[in-house]
């Protein structure tokens, strides 16, 4: 059973990220957006419009699926999406984003697929939460919070029909 407690306004996060977000690469150069599925391509979506980029673009989505180092542990998901990136990567800065950071697992799964479309000229990364308890070195560039949750616990976002955000604690019993 699947508890679900709402935690989080994930509205305001979200708003405290762009801003950051927004600051940082105000003066860069061809920077192109990646969200990694479902999460961080959803918020990668707001903040393509807020950096006020070309979707078409500038934009891109990217699932790690196959790339992940415990994929035979986890087995085949059924809802893998095709990996879109639109652009050239080459010489680009690359705004990776996910929802919530927590091994370091998922990052270097992106970071992996995504030079083998190229070679950026920075990899910076966005997460609206930081659970912490890395298992590899890796840090968020841009981070809305920071979060400990309990062992069985997880963190959720959802996006409603008006493109709004919610983030609620699962717990697994």
């Amino acid at each position: 059973m699947t508890t679900i407690t709402p935690q989080f306004d994930a509205e305001a996060l979200y708003q405290a990220l762009e801003a950051k977000v927004k600051s940082a690469l105000a003066q860069t150069d061809n920077v192109a957006v990646i969200g990694i599925y479902s999460g961080g391509a959803w918020i990668a979506e707001r903040l393509v419009a807020a950096l006020q980029l070309n979707p078409a673009q500038r934009l891109g989505f990217i699932d790690v699926s196959f790339y992940r180092d415990d994929f035979s542990e986890k087995g085949l998901r059924t809802d893998i999406k095709p990996t879109q990136i639109p652009f050239d990567v080459n010489g680009a800065t690359i705004l990776l984003v996910d929802d919530v950071l927590y091994t370091g697992r998922t990052t270097r799964a992106a970071i992996n697929e995504l030079f083998d479309y190229g070679r950026p000229a920075k990899i910076m990364l966005a997460a609206l939460v930081d659970r912490g308890e890395r298992d590899l070195p890796v840090a968020a560039d841009f981070v809305a919070a920071a979060a400990t949750l309990q062992p069985g616990q997880s963190l959720q976002l959802q996006r409603a029909d008006d493109g709004s955000f919610t983030l609620d604690i699962q717990t697994n019993a």
